[in-house]
């Protein structure tokens, strides 16, 4: 009931006047049925956006953390993961990415939509990143047609660190649902589950424009800074 209210009543009608969604391809949505959106990830409001566009309600996962904040801030941000029908997963332990791909399994099985982010974590830079198997397994295992979706611009509405948005046109991008189906079966084999991985990140960068690296986005992310060269 949150999530609706959030959507059509409190959040999504002021978003819309605010923000003014510039929206290509969404009838590539299939109206029914489970369907898997996978998107490029450049900002916090990416999980803003993405239920406010798409008619059906979009599941997504996100770390624990964001439900056990304290004090007011604490308070409204887990009011909202809630709220925007997100499922809080514990990353921490040796079973998490099993425990997150269990998750969004149960919403493709009741024919729901999951929405998922391949490259795992927020772009450092903007780039599109090298992107994590999960999303194949989730798709070989449930069998459902994986939606390539890219944000645009939602880095310079809302950068990194940036906790209130600039003001801005959002822009999003759909392409035509991935099938998979050639693969059936074959949910566990690395090859495969990497093949799968990879088509689905050349079609996000297709679709976004944006540079691609072959490496993991976390790993930049833990590199240690350079030290400047002496002149």
């Amino acid at each position: 009931m949150l999530y609706w209210l959030l959507k059509y009543i409190i959040l999504g009608p002021l978003l819309r006047l605010v923000f003014r969604p510039q929206v290509e391809g969404l009838a590539h949505v299939p109206a029914t049925g489970p369907v898997i959106l996978a998107s490029n990830h450049l900002s916090f409001s990416d999980s803003i956006f993405t239920p406010l566009i798409v008619k059906r309600k979009v599941t997504f996962i996100a770390k624990a953390e964001y439900f056990t904040g304290r004090g007011v801030k604490g308070w409204l941000t887990k009011l909202f993961f809630v709220g925007a029908g997100t499922i809080p997963v514990d990353r921490s332990g040796g079973q998490a990415a099993r425990a997150a791909l269990d998750t969004q399994l149960e919403v493709l099985r009741a024919g729901g939509v999951a929405g998922i982010y391949p490259e795992g974590t927020r772009s450092p830079d903007g780039r599109l990143y090298r992107g994590k198997t999960g999303v194949a397994r989730l798709a070989l295992e449930s069998g459902a047609p994986v939606v390539p979706m890219a944000m645009l611009n939602s880095d310079a509405i809302q950068p990194t660190g940036q906790i209130i948005p600039n003001l801005g046109r959002i822009r999003i991008r759909f392409g035509p649902p991935l099938d998979f189906s050639r693969y059936a079966g074959l949910a566990g084999d690395r090859f495969v589950e990497r093949a799968v991985t990879d088509e689905i990140m050349y079609e996000l960068m297709e679709l976004s424009g944006r540079e691609y690296v072959d490496t993991y986005a976390q790993k930049v992310k833990n590199a240690p800074p350079r030290r400047p060269v002496a002149a």
